[in-house]
């Protein structure tokens, strides 16, 4: 089967740390499209001062993706702790960068990279031009920036009314259409809702091809809520954004944790204002949606996705629900 994975942050990259593991005996093609819009951090200070498209989110997925996360993989995720100049930044952002003047190119850069880390599938950048993702809340503000939208939101003055992306006109690599035209599955998620999986959306070519295929496209809803961007939000709620961003109706099959995580951690949670999101499963399946739901939990210190168990799962399900 051929499977594409789209989003960004560490939702995309823990996606695809559980899912390489069926490269290639069940998956014989998996590739991850990849937002580039993140202005914050290295990633921000990279784009700005060096005009290349935001390389933090594409490492992270190569890196996931890398046969063995032996020492050169971390090596990619080292951080400089001091160093005028330097504090703050990942040694793979900077290879990146490097590669990217030295090719004239982001999207070899990519490539390049990838082959010297043995990865098990394809990275392709949602495009590779420069970009920002931009919002208006229910207040009437409009605020530019990931970074920023995500810090005005955490002021509760009003919820994302709409988002789009400046320049609106930026184009995906033909690469990641072609992907996306001939996959038998794609996954949406998880991740920041409007920060990591809408933006890729919102590129035309992406939105068009994801209109056109006959993939089957399956979102794996977050399992909480994220303060500043989804606060209150059940997963149809998540998907009513998502189909508002692209303007149709996508999502054939949402993919969701069923089980209640630790009470100690709801209360950790509870003092960053997240909380579980609720499956609200009658108003999914009014959407025409096929829901599945299991216990999909890594539950240790943090509530998030287990790699292995929502890689298991998706497996099932894409067996399941053959084209």
């Amino acid at each position: 089967m051929k499977v594409v994975a789209i989003g960004g942050g560490t939702g995309l990259s823990s996606l695809l740390r559980g899912i390489k593991q069926y490269v290639p005996h069940a998956i014989k093609d998996l590739s991850a499209i990849v937002t580039v819009a993140d202005n914050g951090g290295s990633s921000g200070r990279l784009r700005e001062e060096m005009q290349i498209p935001a390389p933090g989110d594409i490492r992270n997925c190569i890196v996931a993706l890398a046969e063995e996360e032996d020492i050169l993989a971390k090596v990619f995720q080292y951080r400089f702790q001091e160093g005028e100049g330097l504090k703050g930044h990942s040694f793979g952002n900077l290879f990146l960068t490097v590669l990217t003047k030295i090719t004239g190119d982001f999207l070899d850069a990519v490539e390049i990279t990838s082959k010297i880390l043995k990865i098990k599938g394809k990275i392709i950048p949602s495009t590779d031009e420069q970009v920002d993702i931009v919002a208006e809340f229910t207040d009437g503000q409009i605020i530019k920036g990931e970074t920023e939208i995500t810090n005005y939101g955490k002021k509760l003055k009003g919820k994302v009314k709409k988002i789009w992306l400046e320049p609106a006109d930026v184009k995906a690599p033909e690469g990641a259409v072609q992907k996306i035209l001939n996959a038998d599955y794609i996954v949406l998620g998880p991740g920041s809702l409007f920060t990591s999986i809408i933006p890729n959306l919102l590129v035309e070519d992406i939105k068009n091809a994801l209109l056109q295929t006959r993939a089957k496209k399956v979102y794996v809803c977050n399992v909480m809520t994220q303060y500043g961007e989804t606060d209150g939000f059940t997963v149809a709620d998540h998907i009513k954004a998502i189909h508002n961003a692209t303007g149709d109706r996508i999502v054939d099959v949402v993919v969701a944790n069923t089980k209640k995580p630790p009470k100690r951690l709801i209360e950790k949670y509870k003092k960053e204002n997240a909380q579980p999101v609720e499956l609200d499963r009658e108003e999914v399946e009014k959407m025409g949606i096929e829901v599945f739901g299991d216990n999909l939990l890594n539950a240790n210190s943090y509530i998030r996705h287990d790699p292995q168990k929502l890689a298991s799962f998706l497996i099932d399900i894409f067996n399941r629900i053959k084209n």
